[in-house]
């Protein structure tokens, strides 16, 4: 008896973890716009303190759902597709980004993250644009209808 309890226990807080999540590709669709997933580059997501986890096609995506369910204190993680390293998360609000009509993006807004500023701005020589860092690209997008 005392292994079956210890055993419901353990797998109640397994069940309950706040960690993010492998996206699959192809598979998964995107929250917000519900669109299937399977742009590598631009893929994020938001996993709240309870556990939920959001997947978003496009970094756009996610920025609006965060703008209209809560402020970033709101979710334990909120992780962007590294544009540089398809496939991997970096933090978004660490992240710096880059607005090029040369990187298209899911949803239109040529809209790229990157692990930090110097690879930003690496990319922006070759690809021209604009970068930001979380709080600039916020306020942009929501003065430039990016977010709405």
């Amino acid at each position: 008896m005392k292994y079956l309890l210890l055993c419901l226990v353990l797998v109640s807080f397994m069940a309950c973890t706040t960690e993010p999540r492998p996206i699959n590709y192809g598979e998964d669709v995107c929250y917000y716009c519900k669109m299937n997933i399977v742009d590598r580059q631009h893929a994020a997501e938001a996993v709240t303190h309870k556990g939920r986890v959001y997947t978003f096609d496009a970094i756009e995506c996610m920025l609006n759902y965060v703008n209209r369910h809560g402020n970033t204190g709101a979710y334990k993680f909120l992780l962007v597709n590294n544009y540089l390293n398809p496939g991997a998360f970096v933090p978004a609000l660490e992240s710096h980004y880059l607005i090029s009509e040369e990187i298209p993006s899911p949803m239109g807004a040529f809209l790229s993250a990157f692990p930090d500023e110097e690879s930003a701005r690496s990319m922006q020589e070759k690809k021209g644009g604009q970068t930001f860092d979380w709080n600039e690209l916020m306020a942009y997008g929501k003065t430039e209808g990016l977010i709405n």
